[in-house]
C-alpha cells in the first residue's frame, strides 16, 4: 500500500472542460426528477418526432436483418444518397471515396482534426462558436486560434480579421453557418470576400460546419465556398448530418466529404476508433436523404415563428439586447445591462445560475461559446414554453430590481 493517491488522468484531459450545453441539459433534468418545474432552454435538439417514412425505414432494415457491421466509412446506399444530395442541394461533384459517414456530425469533425493536425498546429474558430470546437481542437495537438466578432458586425469574421489570424502555423479554419450559438448566416458576398483572402493561402484547409443548413429562412438562396471559387475545393471538408434538419439527434449518423486524402485519413482514424456508424440508422439516413424533403418544412416554419415571437419578446426585457438569425434554432442576447443591475452577480455564467435559481429557466452562458456577457436560449421547443420561460425571466428580474 501506498501513503499517496495515484493520478490515473492525463494531463490533457485535465485541460478538457465537460460540454456546457450537456452539462445544462443534464442539470435541468436533475432539477425536474427533484420536483422543480424547470423550463429547459439549453439543448440544441429539435423537438419534433423524427418522420415516419423515416423510422420505417429503420424498422424495415431491423425485419431485414441489417443488423450486421457496414464499410468502415458507411453503406454504399448512404455514401450514394449523400453524393447525390451534394450534387442536388449544394451544386457540389464528389465520388464515393470522398464520403465518410460517422456517428454524427460531432464525430466527424474529430475525425478531420485527428487526422490532419501536428502537434502545435493552429485552428482559426471565429467566435461566438459552438462549444465543443475548442476543446476537439486541443484533443487533437492543435491550438485554437480565437477571432472575437460582435453583436454589430452580426457575428461574423471580417476578411481583415481572417487574414490577420492566418499564420505559418495555421492550419484549419472552421466556419459555421448558421452559427451556433447565433443564428447568423454568411450571405453570398461576405463568403466572396473570405473566399478572395483564402486563396492566398493554400496551406489552409477550409471545414465547413453546415449541420444547420435546411433550418435557414434567409432572404438569400444559402450557398458556400465550394460553388463561389471551385478553385478551393481540393482543400474543403464539408461537415453535416441528419441530426438538426430531420429530427434524429439520437439516430447519431454525420458525414464529411472532401479531398480524398484527407477521407482517407479520417477513415483510418474511425477504423480504430469506433468503426462503422450504426447500420439501422443509415438505413433510415438513407430514407431522410432519398425521400421527400416535404417533412422539413412545418419544423423550418415552426423555428421561424418562434425565432419571429422571442427576439422581440427578449427585446422586450430591459437589460437584453438580441438581434435576429437567419437559421438553426437559438437566440444569443447579450445580457451585460441586466447582468450589472444584480447584487452579487458578475458574469453570465453566475447570471445563468440566477436565472435556473430564480426564474426555473435552463439557459447556457455565453462563455463557453467564447463571448461572455451573453445567453443563448435555444427555441427547440413549445411556443408555450417559450411564453413562460420569457415571462418568468422578466418578472424574476423585476422582483429584485423594480426599476430594471
Amino acid at each position: 500500500m501506498t501513503d499517496f493517491e495515484i493520478d490515473f488522468v492525463s494531463d490533457l484531459i485535465k485541460k478538457v472542460k465537460p460540454s456546457a450545453t450537456i452539462a445544462v441539459s443534464m442539470k435541468s433534468a436533475e432539477l425536474r426528477a427533484a420536483g422543480k418545474d424547470v423550463i429547459g432552454l439549453g439543448a440544441g435538439e429539435p423537438d419534433f418526432d423524427t418522420p415516419n417514412h423515416i423510422k420505417a425505414a429503420a424498422i424495415e432494415a431491423i425485419n431485414q436483418g441489417k443488423t450486421k457491421y457496414t464499410a468502415v466509412d458507411g453503406t454504399p446506399e448512404l455514401k450514394k444518397a449523400i453524393v447525390d444530395k451534394f450534387k442536388r442541394e449544394n451544386h457540389l461533384d464528389f465520388n464515393a471515396n470522398q464520403v465518410l459517414v460517422s456517428c454524427g456530425a460531432k464525430h466527424s469533425i474529430s475525425n478531420l482534426l485527428a487526422a490532419v493536425l501536428n502537434p502545435g498546429d493552429e485552428v482559426i474558430i471565429p467566435a461566438p462558436y459552438w462549444v465543443s470546437y475548442p476543446d476537439m481542437v486541443l484533443l487533437a495537438g492543435g491550438e485554437s486560434v480565437i477571432v472575437n466578432t460582435t453583436q454589430e458586425q452580426d457575428f461574423k469574421i471580417t476578411p481583415e480579421q481572417l487574414e490577420n489570424a492566418i499564420s505559418d502555423k495555421s492550419r484549419i479554419i472552421i466556419l459555421n453557418t448558421p452559427s451556433n450559438p447565433t443564428g447568423k448566416a454568411y450571405r453570398k458576398a461576405e463568403l466572396q470576400a473570405l473566399g478572395e483572402v483564402l486563396l492566398k493561402y493554400p496551406q489552409l484547409l477550409i471545414a465547413t460546419d453546415d449541420i444547420y443548413e435546411h433550418i435557414y429562412w434567409g432572404d438569400e438562396e444559402i450557398t458556400n465556398l465550394g460553388v463561389l471559387f471551385p478553385e478551393l475545393m481540393d482543400r474543403m471538408v464539408f461537415i453535416n448530418g441528419v441530426s438538426k434538419a430531420y429530427a434524429m439527434t439520437g439516430w447519431r449518423i454525420g458525414y464529411a466529404a472532401g479531398p480524398v486524402d484527407v477521407i482517407t485519413a479520417m477513415r483510418k482514424i474511425q477504423s480504430q476508433a469506433t468503426s462503422n456508424p450504426c447500420s439501422i440508422s443509415q438505413a433510415a439516413s438513407v430514407a431522410a436523404l432519398n425521400g421527400s424533403q416535404d417533412c422539413l418544412i412545418p419544423m423550418r416554419k415552426a423555428f421561424k415563428e418562434r425565432h419571429d415571437w422571442l427576439i422581440g419578446a427578449l427585446n422586450d426585457i430591459p437589460g437584453f439586447s438580441c438581434i435576429p438569425g437567419e437559421g438553426a434554432f437559438y437566440a444569443f442576447p447579450n445580457v451585460e445591462q441586466a447582468i450589472a443591475k444584480i447584487d452579487g452577480v458578475h458574469t453570465d455564467v453566475e447570471f445563468s445560475t440566477w436565472l435556473l435559481e430564480n426564474a426555473e429557466v435552463a439557459v447556457v452562458p455565453g462563455t463557453p461559446f467564447g463571448a461572455p456577457g451573453h445567453v443563448r436560449l435555444s427555441f427547440a421547443t413549445s411556443m408555450e414554453n417559450l411564453h413562460k420561460a420569457v415571462s418568468r425571466i422578466s418578472n424574476a428580474l423585476t422582483v429584485i430590481n423594480p426599476v430594471i
